[in-house]
């Protein structure tokens, strides 16, 4: 476990003898581990000031957003980076393209420096922030299209490009409406399109279906999914949604607080936990403290308002069940269940502080 956190995201071999950027130049296209690498991030650092207070308003301590980060993601995989708001994704994900500089390490993207060359980025990935105010005037069809031109289509391919994304995401018959029209999941989805316009063998994508309902996540999906199949494109997906991420990741990097904590597939890291159980109390009102067993409870639970989730063995989660059913408590409880473990508990087990305070997003 703490050798993970040393390593963040490497394999064995690039481990050893902490090779710097000129080692990784040569061996970017094999990871070690049988993979295309297509991004080498190492010793990735940006540290934001401290802020003085004025007047009425407080001043902010120094931050380390980013601190050591090292991370190698593989041709053709959605990689993912987990974690709650303030971990560090966002900034990570702008020194990844080219928007932020960091105050260390390096970035290779497809054999580009991008610490050296930021511009370079715009050629080699596409990427969805999570604000797109930019589109916000122009109709989904000429966003769209305008994209494409910006990567160097021709009018003739950018406008044919543009209606078979439309057509593939079921964007057709909002083609002529502004974004700024549109719904939250409309116009999410919206953006989404414009990414995939001009291919670009790196997708970057930050929290890319927050809004969206069930039908126009499985055309995220799904579109994903095809560019994976027919042309090798690879992902980087920052969310801290827990289902999505045990959905649809091949491996994911856990951050807190600007650090890797963890880096596995989402199975590998669950098995880490694998011989805990979640169990989730939903109280009617409130917990029944003056309940023995409920108030003996409590130092193992995580609270959210009415609901207390906690990590047990098979064998306490057993004796907890029987107790806040079969006893006094029953009458206060308003729903209950047990689960194997997710990427949450994964993430606390790892001592992810914030994620005691904030937690991750389970849906």
């Amino acid at each position: 476990m703490r050798g993970m956190r040393r390593s963040g995201c490497l394999p064995a071999s690039e481990r050893v003898g902490g090779a710097g950027l000129a080692s990784t130049r040569a061996q970017v296209g094999r990871d070690g581990q049988g993979g295309d690498v297509v991004c080498a991030v190492r010793d990735l650092t940006k540290t934001y000031p401290a802020v003085r207070g004025r007047r009425n308003a407080p001043g902010t301590p120094e931050v380390r957003a980013t601190d050591g980060v090292r991370i190698d993601i593989r041709r053709g995989e959605i990689f993912g980076l987990l974690g709650p708001n303030g971990a560090g994704k966002t900034t990570l994900v702008r020194q990844l393209t080219g928007l932020m500089r960091p105050d260390r390490g390096s970035v290779e993207i497809l054999g580009h420096d991008i610490v050296r060359h930021p511009e370079r980025a715009a050629r080699i990935l596409a990427y969805l922030g999570q604000e797109s105010t930019a589109l916000d005037e122009l109709t989904v069809s000429l966003a769209a299209e305008t994209t494409g031109r910006l990567r160097g289509l021709d009018a003739r391919t950018a406008r044919a490009e543009r209606d078979a994304v439309l057509e593939e995401l079921g964007l057709t018959a909002l083609a002529a409406r502004p974004l700024k029209k549109l719904s939250g999941g409309q116009r999410r989805l919206a953006c989404f399109a414009t990414a995939l316009v001009g291919e670009r063998p790196f997708l970057v994508l930050d929290e890319p279906t927050t809004g969206m309902d069930p039908v126009a996540r499985r055309a995220v999906w799904g579109a994903v999914d095809r560019r994976r199949a027919e042309h090798a494109t690879t992902v980087l997906l920052v969310t801290h949604n827990v289902i999505e991420a045990e959905t649809v990741l091949d491996r994911v990097a856990v951050l807190d607080r600007g650090r890797v904590i963890a880096c596995d597939t989402p199975a590998g890291l669950k098995e880490q936990v694998a011989g805990e159980v979640r169990l989730e109390l939903v109280w009617r009102e409130r917990a029944p403290l003056d309940v023995p067993e409920v108030a003996a409870l409590r130092d193992r639970a995580v609270e959210s308002g009415r609901r207390w989730s906690l990590r047990l063995s098979p064998e306490e989660a057993r004796a907890a069940v029987a107790a806040v059913t079969g006893g006094a408590a029953f009458a206060a409880l308003d729903d209950f269940t047990l689960a194997t473990p997710s990427l949450e508990d994964v993430y606390l087990a790892l001592g992810g502080s914030a994620g005691s305070v904030r937690g991750l997003v389970k849906a």
